[in-house]
This record gives structure tokens, sequence and C-alpha cells, in this order.
């Protein structure tokens, strides 16, 4: 019986090891078996160490200068001792110490990147091909997984934007890739952050910058624009047409009520005219006449 209470107490034990380490991001757990790996550089490694320690000792003040580094505020310095990353990550900014002939450093860049991407020909989902390019900000978020974990974080990322743009506007119609580019805009940006996360990359912001269409779509949308324009301008004179033929008859049936009114309106025709300069001559004729050739 205790040694079935055993064996159940290890294997809860190793499930709640392996839900924590489900449970930290993928970033953070890279970060933290880089950092907790052995450091142990063996007796040779300790060998050469401590000569290294000896002859800057020998050679001090000289070597002082030699084992005296700085770092600039936007950068972090990642220390290798024997080719081990030395435990606590990215040292800076400020001062720091190495020893010679066992150390070496590389220097990261922590500020945003700017790179544009190159125009990409992109055959949408309706398919219609398309020129489109954009512009991605980034920064390095963990300089530890940028030097351990990638050749070249800055190459990879903008390889990887490019086949991300591809990807993402191959499944929108033209119409979206017009409209919402916010959106599309907000895609890109998390998958790239996603796929980024274990090279200690973080993808702030991407924008589209241009969608260039074929010469031919250009003049066919164009065509298409005008004569949707021109049906609307029909139509909006044919209803303009409408309603004056229906407020002229309304204004009929006023005028047929009240004979005197159609002498005033007659009055107010002539003061409009004898307003403007011309050399119209008018002759008032009476309306009695009219109506007495009529019956005739």
């Amino acid at each position: 019986l205790n040694m079935d209470q055993e064996d159940v107490a290890m294997r809860d034990t190793k499930r709640r090891e392996r839900q924590a380490g489900k449970e930290l991001p993928a970033s953070r757990h890279s970060a933290a078996t880089l950092e907790n790996t052995d450091s142990s550089i063996g007796l040779c490694g300790w060998l050469l160490v401590g000569f290294s320690v000896l002859l800057m000792l020998v050679t001090f003040p000289i070597s002082i200068w030699m084992c005296i580094k700085i770092v600039k505020e936007y950068e972090r310095a990642i220390i290798f001792r024997l080719g081990r990353i030395l435990r606590g990550g990215a040292k800076g900014p400020g001062l720091f110490f190495i020893l010679p002939c066992t150390d070496s450093f590389i220097n990261v860049d922590m500020r945003t990147i700017t790179f544009d991407i190159p125009p990409q020909e992109v055959l949408t989902k309706d398919s219609v091909t398309v020129s489109v390019d954009g512009v991605v900000y980034y920064r390095v978020q963990n300089a530890t997984l940028a030097v351990a974990n990638i050749t070249n974080a800055d190459a990879a990322t903008r390889l990887l934007a490019q086949t991300t743009l591809r990807n993402v506007l191959g499944t929108k119609n033209l119409s979206e890739i017009l409209s919402d580019r916010e959106e599309i805009a907000h895609n890109m940006q998390s998958s790239l952050d996603d796929a980024t996360d274990d090279w200690g990359i973080k993808v702030e912001r991407v924008e589209i910058k241009d969608v260039k269409l074929p010469l031919q779509l250009q003049r066919a949308m164009a065509a298409e624009a005008e004569a949707s324009r021109e049906a609307r301008a029909k139509v909006i004179a044919a209803e303009g047409e409408m309603n004056a033929s229906r407020a002229l008859k309304e204004a009929s049936l006023v005028i047929a009520e009240s004979p005197s009114a159609l002498q005033l309106r007659y009055l107010q025709t002539l003061n409009t005219i004898a307003a403007e300069k011309n050399s119209t001559i008018i002759f008032p004729l009476p309306l009695d006449m009219l109506h007495g050739l009529i019956k005739k």
C-alpha cells in the first residue's frame, strides 16, 4: 500500500509539473530553459577561466581597458563564456566586465525597427491579381532568444512578413482588400506576433500602404463607376420630372379655383421679365379676348 501511495504521489507531482510548463508562454518557457541550463563548463573550462583571470591580474592596469565594456541605453549585451550564455541573461545598459580570451559578447538593439514589405503580387479569392505592399514595426523583446534561437532575426522577420501578407490577402476578395485594410493589418500583426514569439520578437504594428490594380481592371472599374453614376443621374432626373409634374398639377387646380390668380401670375411673370435688361417687347393681351376667340 505504501508503494502504491508513493507511485500515485509521484504521478501527481509529474502531472502538476507538466501543467505548469504548459501554462507558461512559449517565449518565457524557452527563456527559462536557456537560463536554467547546466552552466558547468568542466575542469578544462575552469582552468581556462582561471588562466584568464590570472592573465588579467598580471597585465592589470592595461587589461582593464579590454575587460570593461559599455552598452547604450537602447542596447543589451549577451555574454558567452566558452560558448555558453552566462546566467542572468542580457547585460546592460551601462558598464559590465568580461574576461579576456574566454568571453565574447553580442550587442542587440532593443529599439523599434521599421521595414517596408516589397510589393507582392497576390491572387485574391475572386481570382484578381493585385500588387500590395506594407510596412511592419517590430522590436526585440527578449535579447537572449533573439541571439540563441535564430541566426538572423531581422531577415527572418522580413521574409515571414512577405509570406504572411500573401497568405492573408489570398483569403480575401478584392472589395474586402480595398475596404477592410485595418482588419487585414490586425490579422497580419497577430500571425506575425505568434510566429516570432519564440525568437524574442514583438511585432507592434502592421500597415497596408498601397494596393495597385492592373490597368485593364482600373479601366473596367472606372467604366462601371461611370455607368452607375449616369444611371443614378437619370433616375434622379426622372424623379425630379415626376415631382415637378405633380406640383404643376396641384398648381393648376389651385389656379382653376380662382380665375384672378392666373392674372396675378401673368403680372408676376411680366415683373420678372422687366427686371432683366433686354430688348423684349411685351404686349399685354386681355384674357377675355382669348375666351371669345376660343368660343368662336
